[in-house]
């Protein structure tokens, strides 16, 4: 989930719907300009048996090492320390107490191993003084929701009953689940319809190819990715495949249309949250509420409270694919930027999906949380499917090699040797669970745990 921080637009009031379209309007970017972030979240868990690190004396003194010893600037909240501020990153938590870096926005996946593989060299220094492992899965493998403390910051405590009303797996989603994000610009409404469209009908597909989430509550769970079955649960209203996306000529007024019906969670005035759950921005955008008025920021804010599987802001979210080993995340950003930043590839993407129904798109959605690359649509294996896809990121990525660089393409090796055998991070680990680590936590912690 996003950390929101800065009030922009806060006293700009929202007169006409044109200034919510115009939100979108104003973040198209030449393509010269466009970067690439990633946003990448890891499960904390105690190394000697796994269960998850409490906020209180765990994860705030990861956070309090890491500002002591890496500069990053501590960001407080009544009293307590839940998120550290870099120069162009930031260190922020998730409810349960996952650790997510905030990338910057760069221009290859060059600069983002290195930005990453300082990270993981701090993060794996300072757990290792607090007896702490950061895991590479999708979802907390041994604490049940009960044992898991809530991190203490504001929106949490007013999104926790809401999703309580309206799903079963809301909590779930909030304190377990890990995911890596990429983040995505675009030069034109056309442009970001596009990319959005494509996103969702290759979700499935990318949620398939990096399945690693078949552990929790301490057992195999019958999902490969159970982070991705988890979102299908928590809030309707807010989350899933967009439908409008696959419809002739869709556009910015569109995502207005959805967003501006979606119910809201809070508002900030003065430094303080309140419950807006009871209202859709629509609503409060046209009657107010004690007063106040709907604002440019409560837009951003309430944008942010989405959770497609593709989200457009001031840019677009990749949002389907559960967090992995070190050795892979960087696959993640390589196979987004490899598909989304060639315009022949875009399309050749879309050529693969585009035949589809609705009523297919859903069912593949589903059905790849719990079969991965073993779920088929019309009689065909995601396997193929997968494999295509990664020759046409390939393909797109060696067009976007600048010089005599290499090629942004090796951070596809490990992650093209998988699919070419028919399998993703999760049937490795079921392999192992179900073998030399006989079903135990600590070779699982052993096993999936970064290192430097």
């Amino acid at each position: 989930m996003s950390q929101y921080v800065a009030q922009t637009g806060a006293s700009v009031g929202l007169e006409s719907y044109d200034q919510l379209v115009a939100y979108f309007e104003s973040a198209c970017k030449p393509r010269a300009t466009w970067r690439i972030g990633t946003e990448y979240e890891k499960v904390a868990v105690r190394a000697a048996d796994g269960k998850a690190v409490p906020f209180t004396g765990g994860i705030e003194e990861v956070l309090r090492h890491l500002a002591d010893r890496y500069g990053w600037h501590p960001v407080m909240e009544e009293d307590r320390l839940v998120a550290l501020q870099g120069d162009d990153a930031s260190i922020t938590l998730e409810p349960g107490g996952q650790l997510e870096l905030s990338g910057a926005q760069y221009d290859t996946i060059h600069s983002a191993a290195r930005e990453f593989a300082e990270h993981v060299k701090q993060i794996v220094t300072v757990g290792n003084e607090l007896g702490i492992a950061l895991l590479g899965v999708g979802i907390q493998p041994v604490s049940p929701l009960e044992e898991i403390e809530w991190v203490p910051k504001r929106r949490y405590r007013i999104m926790a009953p809401h999703m309580e009303r309206v799903g079963a797996l809301g909590h779930r989603m909030m304190k377990q689940t890990a995911t890596v994000q990429v983040n995505l610009d675009y030069s034109s409404e056309r442009d970001a319809m596009m990319k959005m469209r494509v996103g969702m009908g290759i979700a499935p597909l990318l949620t398939a190819m990096f399945a690693n989430s078949p552990i929790s509550d301490g057992r195999l769970n019958g999902y490969m990715s159970f982070r991705g079955h988890i979102w299908t649960d928590t809030d309707p209203a807010r989350c899933g495949l967009l439908p409008f996306v696959f419809r002739a000529g869709p556009g910015f007024s569109d995502y207005v249309e959805y967003a501006l019906d979606v119910p809201m969670y809070f508002i900030v005035r003065d430094g303080g949250w309140i419950d807006m759950t009871a209202f859709t921005f629509r609503r409060f955008w046209e009657d107010g509420w004690q007063g106040e008025r709907a604002t440019l920021a409560d837009w951003n804010l309430h944008l942010t409270t989405l959770f497609p599987e593709m989200r457009l802001k001031g840019y677009i979210e990749v949002r389907c694919i559960d967090s992995q080993a070190p050795e892979l995340m960087l696959a993640a950003p390589a196979v987004v930027k490899g598909l989304f930043y060639e315009a022949d590839c875009l399309l050749a993407v879309w050529d693969m999906v585009k035949r589809w129904k609705w009523e297919e798109r859903v069912d593949l959605y589903h059905s790849a949380h719990r079969q991965a690359l073993k779920a088929r649509i019309r009689g065909i294996e995601l396997t193929e499917l997968a494999r295509e896809l990664i020759e046409i990121a390939e393909t797109g990525l060696d067009r976007q090699r600048q010089g005599e660089q290499e090629t942004e393409a090796m951070y596809l090796e490990r992650l093209r040797d998988l699919v070419r055998r028919g399998r993703c991070p999760a049937d490795v680990i079921i392999e192992k669970w179900n073998g030399p680590w006989n079903h135990e936590v600590k070779h699982l912690v052993e096993g999936t745990a970064y290192r430097i």
